[in-house]
Formats: C-alpha cells, structure tokens, sequence
C-alpha cells in the first residue's frame, strides 16, 4: 500500500493527466473511456440509473442552508456542483486540475459563499475542515491505499458530517475479470483502483453507512438486449428499468447482491 507522500507523489501525474486530457490517454484507455461513456452512460439514462442516482444525492444533501460543503474531485464542475454552490452555506470545490477549476471558478465567480481551489486533498496544502457534507462523485477510488483516504475524510469531517460517494466496484467476476486483462495497458491505472470487497468493509468499519445502493448488477446485462432482433425499444427499456430497481433495493440491504454490482452510491456519516 502506498503512503500519503506517496500518493501525493502520484497525485501530481494525476493533474498532469486530467489537464492534458484525451493527450495522455493510451489508445486501450481511450478505448475505455469510450465505452465507458457511450455505453455505460447511455444503459445508465435509458434505463433511468443516472436520475435516479442524481436523485438521491439530492435528498441525502437534505436543507442546504446552513451547511459547509466539500465537493472533491469536482474537476470543472459536476451534476450538483452549482446547485450546491448556490444553495450552502460555505461551498469549496477541490480538484487537482488547476485548468478545470479556472473553469468552474469563473462560474462561481457571483457567490460570494463559494470558492474553486486547485490542490491534493491529502496534502497540508488544504488546510480547510469540519464540513458537513462531503461530495465525491467518482472520486474515492482514485486512492489506492483506503486506509490513508479513510482517514482524511473523518478528519474534514464536522461532528455528524456526511460522505456522499458514487464509485464504480470491482467485486462482480465478469467485470474483475475485464479489469484484469485492460489493467496492464491502463495509461490510468495508478490512479483508478475500483472498490473491493475490503474497500468497502473498510469504509463500512470507520462510518456509518447510513444508506447504500448498488448498480448495474442484473442490469448491466441490458447491452445484451441491443443484439435481439425484433424486441422493441419500449420493451428493451422496461425490462432494463426491472433489472434496475431489483438491484437499487436488494443491494441496499443484502451484500452479496451489492458485490455484483458494478457501481455503488452510499451515504456514509462520520462515527
């Protein structure tokens, strides 16, 4: 497991990434990406995972009005990045990329309650704590070593303080196995490290998990149905919403349906 100074270290060759985008992405990494974001996106909004997950984001940020928020990871700015800005009390938004959060600030530039900084969560450098809500959309599998992340979140975090997450897992065979064979050729792979079965029991150990769905189990199988003649879109769609729901309430309560998931959201509160 890599130490703090260590992941800082890597950290660095993490903004040099983003800020060059597509640039220093090797083509099976672009290749990912693609897939990732035509694919995976589109299953996610046909079939209604992305608003339903954007959704209870919202609810679980609850009354805004007197809350100070971390939104980590945001690059330029993501789904609820605005709608946090404009609505909290104190609004900070965290990236490394230094070029996406010129970008975001200058959106931020009327709210006087918020700010954009470029700098590395772990390091000394942001010295900013006791918020209320922690955002981290895509964001906590970017640490390799959980126990480090672990431990810097519950120090950002006020008394009660939330972590709302949204990360991809790497606990369902088929995907492990697909992971397994791009890893090597991965221009990323320093920096993504999907969530184990011990990530998430690691996390579970030091928060509360106050709520939690799962993702794309049953229903990443959906891609399937493009390949069936003569099924008509509506059809396709409803059974993939089906899939969806299935795995939005068993996960919530039941591990092993949960670690075939692709993705989790949860809402973790600080101990």
């Amino acid at each position: 497991m890599k130490t703090q100074e260590e992941i800082i270290e890597i950290n660095k060759r993490q903004k040099d990434f983003y800020n060059y985008k597509s640039g220093k992405k090797n083509l099976p990494t672009q290749m990912w990406y693609y897939f990732r974001e035509k694919t995976l996106k589109k299953i996610r909004k046909d079939i209604g995972i992305l608003n339903e997950s954007y959704e209870i984001h919202k609810t679980w940020f609850g009354d805004l009005s007197n809350k100070k928020v971390l939104d980590l990871g945001c690059f330029a700015g993501n789904h609820w990045s605005m709608y946090l800005a404009e609505h909290s009390k104190k609004y900070i938004a965290l990236d490394l990329s230094d070029v996406a959060i010129a970008s975001l600030a200058e959106r931020l530039k009327s709210l006087p309650n918020a700010e954009a900084l470029a700098a590395d969560f772990l390091s000394e450098e942001f010295a900013e704590k006791d918020f209320d809500i922690i955002y981290a959309y895509g964001v906590l599998h970017h640490f390799q070593n959980p126990d480090v992340l672990i431990a810097k979140l519950d120090e950002k975090l006020a008394p009660n303080g939330v972590i709302i997450s949204y990360d991809p897992l790497e606990t369902s065979l088929p995907i492990k196995i697909m992971r397994v064979m791009y890893r090597p050729f991965q221009s990323d792979k320093d920096w993504e490290w999907p969530f184990t079965k011990k990530t998430y029991f690691k996390f579970a150990k030091t928060f509360t998990i106050v709520e939690r769905h799962g993702l794309l189990g049953q229903a990443k199988w959906y891609f399937i149905m493009n390949f069936i003649p003569f099924m008509s879109e509506e059809k396709k769609q409803s059974i993939g919403k089906k899939w969806h729901k299935k795995d939005w309430n068993k996960s919530a309560t039941s591990d092993s349906h949960m670690f075939k998931c692709m993705h989790l959201t949860m809402l973790m509160q600080k101990k």
